[in-house]
């Protein structure tokens, strides 16, 4: 077993990669860049759901590992990248807000993040309060992502980046049950599927899946 300080720093590190990955799903502009940073967050978080696993000493979390890399870092890219080739989907993503607004919004959820979790997690351990505090972090980040990006896709990947901070607060929350766990992972591939589904009715229907032509159809913009 690795020494409580050690684990820490690695819990720690790890975390902050997914964080990351999340502030770089907020800066790419172009479909396909988002979904490759999405691949390598769910990678990352395949990586801190083993070592919580290891330092738990807590097997089931080897099968969250599993699911999260196999599922979430290479089945669904893979078949987000094809929808987006099926769909011809090779452009610029538009955006509500700036690249800059949007960054600094997400600091400030971060921050948010930071004085909403770590009070009211005061009695637990301090590796358990910041990885909670980081996965609070990856959700808004995640939400921040569906409200701010006008394509489809993107805001698909922003509703799964939200989910990966929903399984790192489980997997850094000792006791968490693993059937928590295995319903969120595979509710992302019921999601994907229906949401693979709505993509190609709404290009049948409006040709693109830019949610400005929504809009403009619904009347809403001139």
């Amino acid at each position: 077993m690795p020494t409580t300080q050690m684990a820490y720093d690695t819990a720690h590190l790890i975390g902050a990669t997914v964080l990351m990955m999340g502030f770089a799903l907020l800066y790419q502009r172009r479909v396909t860049a988002v979904i490759r940073t999405y691949s390598f967050q769910a990678m990352a978080l395949a990586a801190a759901a083993a070592w919580q696993a290891y330092v738990q000493e807590a097997p089931h979390l080897y099968v969250t590992a599993l699911i999260a890399l196999v599922f979430k870092g290479v089945i669904v890219p893979l078949a987000l990248t094809w929808l987006v080739k099926r769909l011809g989907m090779h452009r610029t993503v538009e955006t509500a807000l700036g690249i800059g607004p949007t960054m600094i919004a997400g600091v400030g959820l971060v921050a948010l993040s930071i004085v909403l979790v770590l009070p009211v997690t005061a009695g637990a351990t301090s590796m358990t309060r910041e990885n909670l505090a980081l996965a609070m972090s990856v959700l808004l980040l995640g939400l921040l992502m569906m409200i701010t990006r006008r394509n489809a896709v993107t805001q698909v990947v922003g509703f799964m980046a939200l989910e990966n901070g929903l399984i790192l607060a489980a997997v850094g929350a000792r006791g968490m049950p693993f059937v928590v766990e295995i319903s969120i992972a595979f509710s992302v591939l019921v999601a994907m599927i229906l949401f693979g589904i709505f993509f190609f009715r709404i290009r049948e229907r409006f040709d693109s899946l830019d949610l400005a032509y929504l809009e403009t159809f619904r009347g809403e913009r001139q």
